[in-house]
Order: C-alpha cells, then structure tokens, then sequence
C-alpha cells in the first residue's frame, strides 16, 4: 500500500513542468500560423514630428519630399543627404578632409573634447562638421561643400577650417566652381582662438579661389550664425538661402538687449533679408540643384583657365 500511494503522487518535477506546458500552447502549433501571431518590431523613427506645426509626417513620405514639410518648414538634413539632394542622380566623388589634432587645447569640459568627437563621429559617420564632394550640379562641375549643424552645432574648428582649404584647393585645381552649404552655431569653443584663427585662414583660401577666376556661392541653410557668418558665409560672389533660415552674427534677446529696441518680425530671417538686399535669392530645397546650376553655367561662360606660372 505504502509503495502504491507513493507512484500516486507526481513527483516534483513533473508538478512544475505542467504550468509551463499549459502556457506555451503557442509554441506547439504549426510554425506557419505561430509566425502570423509573431511580435513584429517597428520603427521608432517611423513618424517624425513638424518642428513648425506639430504634425506627425510619415518617415518615408518625408525623405521623398527632401525633408520639406507639407506646411513648407525645411528641416535641417545631414551633410551625406545634402550631397546627394545636389548632385545630379546623387552621384559624386567623395573628398577626404584633412585630419587634425583632437584637443591641441587640452580643454577642460564635463564631458572631454576628445570623447565628444568620438561619439559624433560614430554617430554621424563623418570625421567633422564640414563633408565634401565633387561632381556635377544639373551638369554643371563644381566642389561643393556641406556643414552639418548635427556635428557639434557645426561649430568652426581647425578641422572645419582645413576641409574648408581643402575645399578651395580642390576647385582651384579642378577650375571649376566652389559651393558651400552654410549651418553653424559659430566658432568651437573647445579650441579658443585656434578656433577664431579659421576665419582669416578661410578667407585667405577664397582669395586662391577668386584669383582663379572661380565662382564662389553661398547657400545659407538653418541656422548660420557667429563667426561662420563673420566670414566665409558673407564673401560670395552669389547668396542664396532656403526659406526662413536663420541668419544672423548675434542672436535676437542680445541685440534686443543691446540696442534696447524691440526688433520687427521676421528679423534675421532670409525672406527678411532679401528685402534688405543681404541675400540675393531665396529657394526652396527642390528648386536649389537647377538654380545652382544655371548660376555656376552662366558664371563659367567666357573664363579661360589661367595657365600654371
């Protein structure tokens, strides 16, 4: 008796087994009809919200449109994506930017500057603010390029300033025109007055460019400001600007603050200053390839290449 009431009862193992096979009915079916009842993951960038009006723009719909919103906001895109929207069929030659010292400054920060770099260069998958590519602009030849305002704001350093040189040389050497889309905070903080010391070597860049009889145009984007704006973004031949980019040296509260006036709407806005004759066109993101284009063609007619001295 004593043995037979011992197999009536289920041991251990058994007892704890039977819940877990009451549970996981899901995984005995055939595996066709277990796929269909599978968790499938979405995309948490799927929808990207208006920065201007709130709305919610399905993701794929918003590349398609080059990243301009129904209600017409230019969202600020990165430096690859810029390259591809102006080159015809997206088709360009990438140019290496120089590489520079990481912290010639040793700057104390919370987080440090070499750590910084590392992680926008790993997140971005460029070496600085400033990218550059040669190729054709609605069949027109130019170097042209992009600051990604992604990149550390970005912000004017040494290694900006040497992809800028680059840049310059680059168009000199090929003798074809020299475009550059503008998105900047200003000068890198990190670097002090190495920093600050881009803006006359920049400018002494552009000077090999103009000697080349070369054109030199400017695309102001959102936002470009500080010392980019001192410099660089203001010594074009031509300046266009997407719609309602912000472009100014100092911002609106320290100007406000300054001159103890209160400014008009609009201020600091490229439709704003059109009409003040700053900037000589205003175009959206789809039309800039061909009016580029046109531009550079027209300004190339007649320019002989200068021979070597």
């Amino acid at each position: 008796m004593a043995m037979a009431e011992k197999n009536d009862k289920p041991d251990k193992a058994a007892r704890t087994a039977a819940p877990r096979e009451r549970s996981g009915w899901l995984s005995r079916i055939a595996p066709g009809i277990r796929n269909a009842f599978a968790k499938r993951e979405t995309p948490e960038n799927l929808w990207v919200k208006c920065p201007e009006t709130g709305e919610m723009i399905y993701r794929p719909e918003l590349e398609a449109a080059l990243w301009v919103t129904p209600s017409g906001h230019h969202m600020r895109i990165g430096a690859a994506a810029r390259l591809r929207f102006t080159f015809d069929e997206g088709k360009f030659e990438r140019i290496a930017s120089p590489q520079t010292l990481d912290d010639p400054l040793k700057f104390p920060d919370i987080k440090p500057y070499p750590d910084r770099l590392k992680s926008q260069r790993k997140a971005l998958g460029e070496y600085d603010a400033l990218a550059i590519g040669y190729g054709t602009v609605h069949g027109q030849a130019a170097v042209v390029a992009v600051q990604d305002f992604a990149f550390m704001g970005g912000s004017l350093g040494m290694a900006v300033g040497e992809a800028f040189v680059k840049a310059a040389q680059e168009a000199v050497a090929r003798h074809v025109p020299f475009v550059i889309f503008t998105a900047s905070g200003g000068a890198r903080m990190q670097e002090g007055t190495l920093s600050l010391m881009q803006m006359a070597r920049t400018t002494l860049a552009l000077n090999e460019v103009k000697a080349a009889g070369l054109p030199y145009v400017v695309v102001l984007t959102d936002p470009t400001t500080g010392g980019v704006m001192a410099s660089y973004a203001m010594l074009g031949d031509i300046h266009l600007a997407e719609p309602n980019a912000l472009v100014g040296f100092a911002g609106r509260r320290v100007i406000e603050q300054t001159i103890r006036e209160t400014l008009p709407a609009g201020f600091q806005r490229s439709e704003f200053l059109v009409e003040r004759g700053m900037i000589d066109r205003v175009v959206s993101r789809t039309e800039l390839p061909r009016v580029l284009g046109s531009i550079l063609a027209t300004m190339m007619m007649g320019r002989a290449r200068l021979s070597a001295a």
